[in-house]
């Protein structure tokens, strides 16, 4: 019988801005991944993610991914979905958790140097920007890719 492999349990969030800012409707904060020639996701545009910590709950990592990654106190909101992938030595469980900001700016990197941080972050109404991460592998990519294309709406 084969050993089971060990899980790593991740959250993604799809940061809103402010919902006093009817400017920014649809849009959502991406985050681009450091330059390391190690990480296949190196400088791909993507979503704020952390690994779940023992004891901690999905919306628990959903605020610590605000605050350690970004700077900000988010308020999680709907759970759109989950993908479990095999990375080889483990597998990544990872949810996709959509969250707004209510207070701070977002800014990156954070001071934190004991977890990936992110060279660049900034806000778009346009999912396309993560078909390049999503093609490349990235799990919070691909769910929140999936999750607009099941709640697209028909203009016609």
């Amino acid at each position: 019988m084969e050993a089971m492999k060990p899980v790593q349990h991740s959250v993604a969030v799809v940061v809103r801005p402010p919902v006093d800012d009817t400017e920014a409707a649809g849009a959502f904060l991406v985050v681009r991944r450091p330059d390391d020639p190690a990480d296949p996701l190196r400088g791909a545009w993507g979503l704020p993610a952390v690994t779940v910590r023992d004891g901690e709950d999905e919306r628990g990592a959903v605020v610590r991914a605000g605050r350690v990654k970004l700077g900000v106190e988010l308020a999680p909101g709907r759970r759109i979905g989950e993908k479990t992938v095999d990375r080889g030595g483990y597998l990544l469980r990872l949810a996709d958790y959509e969250a707004v900001i209510v207070s701070g700016e977002p800014g990156v990197p954070q001071p934190d140097a004991s977890i990936t941080q992110y060279t660049a972050c900034r806000f778009t109404a346009d999912p396309a920007v993560l078909d390049e991460a999503a093609a490349r592998g990235s799990v919070c990519a691909q769910v929140f890719l999936a999750d607009l294309g099941e709640h697209q709406v028909d203009p016609a």
